[in-house]
């Protein structure tokens, strides 16, 4: 697997029962439910802001890589 394009995570089990659950319905599996609920998440975030989605998602995508980097 290509570390540099996916990362794991563990979430609690009763938080991944309610994601199956949520991604059954749209037929969805957990990896693209998780990306869906932070792609709205990320979303609510700039309309809070009152920024662009895109410029928002280009913030944050530079924070998380700066963490990953332990900076």
């Amino acid at each position: 697997m290509d570390i540099n394009k996916w990362k794991s995570c563990a979430v609690d089990i009763e938080s991944y029962m309610i994601i199956r659950a949520m991604g059954k319905n749209g037929f969805r599996r957990p990896g693209s439910m998780i990306a869906k609920l932070v792609d709205d998440e990320v979303k609510k975030i700039a309309k809070k802001e009152g920024k662009p989605y895109e410029s928002m998602k280009q913030n944050l995508l530079s924070e998380g890589k700066k963490l990953l980097n332990g900076k």
